[in-house]
């Protein structure tokens, strides 16, 4: 299938971005060739930063199979913003929708295309306290199995150093360097064929963010940790402290109750 043209409003938008971008950041820039030549493809990358997705559209935009992202569909409405975001062929997202499924069904749609689709699988900022990946979100190995595409996963590092997680004010001096690495298609042949139970879904997401996080440890020079961060884990166990302090302070003040009435017993 041949590769959908870059287009006026992508090459505007590289005309407005990438002269600040290549001033502020030098770059590593490290597996272009796994990148697909032809046909629909899903790009899995980590997300450390408010500025990288510019910073990887850079790098994406070089290999000459632009990047369509997911983005709320409130931005497609908005004057110059939702025009520019419908030129560049952005994929909205109608949060509204019931059907999860239904969601990522322009990502799907696009795929079948023969469209470069960049999925954030962790859906935010990472909070993991050393930036790396913490755990998924089921939408891009839900659009894979759908399409059976190959998966690129895109490790990146260097953004966050310019500009740290949930930071507005950039670090610029010294010049820092964006750091990508494209590995290899993720293996997910092992679950084609399968009910796309949550399960199933779970893990292979879980597939997909070990092969960021390896490209990740590539670039580093580091162990990633065993486990990986769960936002979702640490506020059942934030729950779970909060009522274990409201059961003790509870305690104290029945002590403390029971202490005076004592006093005022004698």
């Amino acid at each position: 299938m041949p590769r959908r043209r870059i287009g006026f409003w992508y090459r505007f938008a590289a005309v407005i971005c990438k002269p600040p971008l290549v001033l502020l950041l030098k770059r590593d820039w490290r597996g272009m060739e796994n990148i697909p030549a032809e046909g629909g493809f899903i790009t899995a990358v980590n997300h450390n930063s408010h500025i990288d997705p510019f910073a990887y559209a850079h790098f994406q935009y070089n290999t000459g199979r632009v990047p369509r992202f997911l983005a709320k569909s409130e931005l497609f409405k908005k004057g110059f913003v939702g025009a520019a975001m419908r030129g560049t062929g952005q994929i909205p997202v109608y949060r509204e929708s019931t059907d999860a499924l239904s969601a990522f069904r322009a990502a799907i749609e696009a795929v079948e295309r023969g469209e470069c689709v960049a999925f954030y699988p962790e859906g935010t900022l990472t909070r993991d306290p050393d930036g790396w990946p913490m755990t998924g979100k089921t939408g891009a190995a839900r659009v894979a199995l759908q399409t059976r595409c190959p998966v690129i996963p895109i490790a990146q590092w260097g953004a966050n150093e310019l500009l740290p997680p949930y930071s507005k004010k950039p670090r610029i001096f010294p010049r820092k360097t964006h750091h990508v690495l494209a590995g290899p298609p993720v293996d997910l042949e092992r679950f084609y064929d399968r009910e796309m139970t949550p399960e199933l879904l779970k893990e292979a997401t879980e597939a997909i963010m070990a092969a960021i996080t390896r490209q990740l440890e590539e670039i580093r020079g580091e162990k990633a940790p065993d486990t990986p961060y769960d936002p979702r884990r640490e506020r059942i166990e934030q729950r779970r402290k909060t009522r274990a302090q409201a059961l003790r302070e509870g305690i104290q003040d029945d002590d403390r109750a029971a202490a005076q009435e004592e006093g005022l017993g004698k």
